[in-house]
């Protein structure tokens, strides 16, 4: 059974979660399988307060870490990250929505997973009044 088949998408994460930033070291160090590089296409990034927002934009291209958690950490891990990023399902105040969208390994094909991108209403105002981040990786920023 695949990690999809059972309901554990990767997660592909593209700033404070990252490995080598603090929110990795707090939130995923020692709860993963796997951690590659990878790009997500139809984003950009916008700077944030301290970190990234990744908002849809059909042009743009984003790099990260697709990151698998491990299987007996999943869910805590998941629950981890929603609280971290202030996502609610369905809650029209959040920052962030998380959305399945297909991602892209290093040398290998494309694979889907969550990735949290900024919420309509905080997208508007980031493409209005936003510094977008050049290049779309966050690691050089």
């Amino acid at each position: 059974m695949t990690a999809e088949d059972s309901g554990g998408l990767p997660v592909f994460v593209y700033g404070t979660l990252r490995p080598g930033r603090h929110n990795h070291d707090r939130f995923l160090l020692g709860r993963t399988v796997t951690e590659e590089p990878a790009r997500m296409r139809g984003a950009v990034l916008y700077e944030g307060p301290g970190y990234p927002y990744a908002v849809a934009d059909a042009e743009g291209e984003i790099r990260g870490e697709l990151i698998t958690v491990a299987p007996g950490e999943y869910g805590r891990v998941l629950a981890e990250l929603d609280a971290l990023e202030d996502y609610r399902p369905g809650d029209p105040r959040n920052l962030y929505e998380r959305v399945v969208r297909e991602v892209r390994v290093e040398g290998g094909g494309p694979v889907r997973g969550w990735v949290y991108l900024a919420a309509d209403r905080m997208a508007r105002r980031l493409r209005t009044s936003g510094n977008r981040v050049p290049g779309g990786d966050w690691r050089g920023w």
